[in-house]
């Protein structure tokens, strides 16, 4: 009987460390040291990845090092489990300048300070490096830049040329429809081509354009990305985007906007274009203006776009895609030499630094940044704001 009584007991005991065999083999195990994903999209002919990214600000680079650990909800899994890391990192480009637009190099993390709306943050990552870098170089070749095309094509090809063999340029141009003249690429004889081969149409979907280059090309370009912007800011024919939209879509995303505005609006009225022979009453009472000794009347699409007021809006929006992505605008007018090279400058040195927010805010919510640096007499370029993403909820999980 006591044989048997061990027998059993020790069967118990067996089948009872199998149960808690079983029950682990389905228990998900905790990582302890992710790497923070950087979503990338691989498909720009589709509309399947148009979800936000998360954490928003984020900069590719962040995928270079290791990151402190300060996730949630990561699962390290076996063969059939998922791994899945949310992360509340918020990074950026910072570029440090002095009075004369020259980038400061040899600062340190100690030298920089950050407040998110007024409340200060411990900077977790920081890194300054020199490294090549991505430009999408956006072209307007709606009616109204035609007068001023050669000067923008040689402001295009100015631009190349300050740029370095492993820099990559991609040339995208834009009417009522938007045309992807090549990928990237550092090729020059490419992209002189891709800036010269331009076929002017009608209608100016600027706003289309750009929520096009954010939303399709940007995310698939790694590294360090800019956008170089040449247009006189008037929108005409932009359907389902808009001002407010794609200056949001700008602030969020890892790119710096620099726009070269080209004041058309004499142009386009009449004046100061040796093409251009001004208003004209045609045949039957019709009024237009002569282009190249061709009247257009004036029930064409020229009839938008020409007024104060839409210029006024044009400058502005230009403004904001400047300023809350961290770049500049610049007035086509003054010195682009001096103003390209600056602009390289600044793509090709910056700093880059993140940090955890304090408070997690409710996913919408805008959050003001400020960076400073303890130096005397300098210029900060970076992000002064972004809005909260899906994945950056409170703990509540409202």
């Amino acid at each position: 009987m006591r044989r048997i009584a061990a027998i059993m007991f020790a069967l118990s005991v067996f089948g009872l460390s199998g149960m808690a065999q079983s029950e682990r083999s389905i228990r998900p195990r905790i990582a302890s040291t992710p790497v923070i994903p950087v979503p990338v999209q691989t498909d720009d002919s589709s509309n399947q990845n148009k979800t936000r990214r998360a954490p928003v600000l984020n900069n590719n680079q962040i995928n270079q090092v290791q990151i402190p650990d300060k996730t949630e909800n990561v699962i390290d899994a076996d063969a059939d489990e998922i791994i899945r890391v949310e992360t509340n990192l918020v990074s950026m480009p910072v570029s440090v300048l002095d009075r004369n637009g020259r980038f400061i190099p040899g600062l340190q993390q100690k030298d920089f300070q950050i407040l998110e709306n007024g409340v200060p943050q411990k900077i977790e990552y920081f890194q300054s490096v020199e490294q090549p870098f991505t430009v999408v170089l956006m072209i307007d070749i709606s009616p109204s830049t035609r007068y001023q095309i050669n000067d923008i094509r040689l402001a295009a090809i100015k631009f190349v040329d300050q740029l370095r063999p492993n820099d990559k340029v991609m040339v995208v141009t834009f009417d009522e429809k938007i045309y992807v003249m090549n990928q990237p690429t550092n090729d020059r004889r490419i992209l002189y081509d891709a800036i010269m081969r331009t076929n002017f149409g009608e209608g100016t979907s600027l706003y289309g354009a750009v929520n096009y280059v954010v939303k399709q090309r940007i995310p698939q370009i790694e590294g360090r990305k800019a956008v170089v912007l040449f247009t006189d800011g008037v929108d005409t024919t932009s359907g389902d985007v808009n001002y407010e939209s794609t200056v949001q879509d700008v602030e969020e995303v890892d790119a710096l906007f620099y726009p070269i505005r080209y004041d058309t609006m004499s142009d386009m009225n009449g004046g100061g274009s040796p093409s251009l022979s001004g208003s004209v009453l045609g045949l039957g009472g019709i009024s237009g203006i002569i282009v190249n000794g061709k009247m257009i009347p004036t029930g064409s699409v020229w009839t938008t776009g020409t007024s104060r007021a839409e210029y006024d809006t044009g400058r502005r929006y230009l403004d904001d895609l400047a300023q809350k992505s961290g770049g500049r605008k610049f007035e086509a007018e003054n010195n682009l030499d001096a103003a390209f090279s600056g602009i390289a400058e600044e793509l090709r040195r910056q700093y880059s630094i993140g940090y955890y927010p304090e408070t997690v805010g409710q996913s919408g919510e805008r959050r003001q940044i400020t960076v400073r640096v303890n130096r005397p007499n300098v210029a900060v370029r970076t992000k002064t704001s972004y809005v909260v993403g899906a994945s950056l909820k409170n703990e509540s999980g409202k």
